[in-house]
């Protein structure tokens, strides 16, 4: 396949993906305020501070209020990860690649992104909770439509391969929003809001109802971190993403489990060994943050290294790479 077509459809879906998981991000913290007790304060920098691009966003808005918070995000026209930016960009992508890809993905793409485009330029139509829930049915109508009408061979693995890897990192984000969260008021750890935030947090990964079913019904920080990490068979948990990124990179290449041919197949192996072989008391005893850091350090560089082996094959201007990772 050319690294052209390639690097398109791989990068389609990490647009997709990360307009879906940005749309969760605003989600869980205004769920996350909406049952914190009153007069608490308001917490929207963690937000922005767990994208990696708390710096961009001092310069540009200054203090981190929900309405600022929320524009950068959402419909920053000049901020490479909004949602409304990450839509332009994949239906750029799509576009590039048409005659590889299905018209019923063209089509979904394209609406996609002209709900978002109406919504920032302000129809008052769009109420914003409701217009999150848009943007998270339109991502998974789009996984659908590809997954249902696309041939399913080295261009649709490029295409999961990049979904899951962008979904591991962004489920690790939403995880560090609730670690953020939780520092200005440590104290209430073990308390009901403590566990009503655990409950909002898996609500905005799509995951309270089937946690309650593997668990039990029991919330607790311990169950969550582990559902959410290292739980094999829930489609947004990490280990899940990185298991599912890993057999399309194989399928990619012809590499045998257990065995690599190049950068990509090593730290991709790599990662998911660990996965499989960490228990959730040592990920707690090193540290939730931190382990979430180094996870998303590596994730990025596979991504980077994912880029040099399949799609830079000949010298390519700085400009050309469209991997930017929050």
């Amino acid at each position: 396949m050319l690294s052209r077509v390639a690097d398109s459809i791989y990068w389609l879906n990490c647009y997709i993906e990360r307009a879906e998981n940005i749309a969760r991000f605003v989600d869980v913290n205004q769920n996350l305020l909406l049952d914190s007790p009153s007069g608490m304060k308001q917490q929207w920098r963690p937000l922005v501070l767990t994208t990696g691009d708390l710096e961009l966003f001092k310069e540009r808005y200054g203090e981190a209020t929900a309405e600022n918070v929320i524009q950068f995000l959402t419909f920053d026209n000049q901020y490479p990860n909004s949602i409304l930016s990450c839509l332009r960009l994949a239906r750029q992508n799509a576009r590039s690649v048409r005659e590889i890809i299905s018209s019923e993905m063209w089509e979904q793409v394209n609406e996609f992104y002209m709900m978002v485009r109406d919504a920032a330029m302000g129809d008052s139509s769009y109420y914003l909770p409701e217009f999150f829930n848009q943007v998270k049915q339109q991502a998974h109508l789009f996984v659908g439509v590809m997954d249902a009408t696309m041939t399913h061979n080295e261009g649709w693995h490029f295409g999961r391969m990049g979904r899951m890897l962008e979904r591991a990192d962004k489920t690790s984000r939403i995880l560090d929003v609730k670690y953020f969260i939780l520092l200005p008021s440590v104290e209430d750890v073990g308390t009901t809001l403590d566990e009503i935030q655990w409950i909002a947090l898996l609500k905005s990964a799509s995951a309270y109802e089937m946690y309650r079913k593997r668990r039990q019904h029991r919330i607790t920080p311990f169950g969550v971190v582990e559902f959410l990490i290292l739980d094999r068979e829930f489609p947004r948990s990490i280990q899940y993403c990185i298991l599912q990124a890993e057999r399309s990179l194989q399928h990619i290449t012809g590499t045998r489990p257990g065995t690599w041919k190049n950068p990509v197949d090593l730290e991709l192996g790599r990662l998911r060994s660990e996965l499989d072989y960490i228990m959730i008391d040592e990920i707690m005893n090193r540290g939730l943050h931190e382990f979430l850091d180094n996870l998303q350090t590596r994730i990025n560089m596979i991504q980077e290294k994912t880029f040099e082996t399949f799609f830079a094959l000949e010298p390519m201007p700085e400009t050309a790479s469209q991997s930017q990772v929050s």
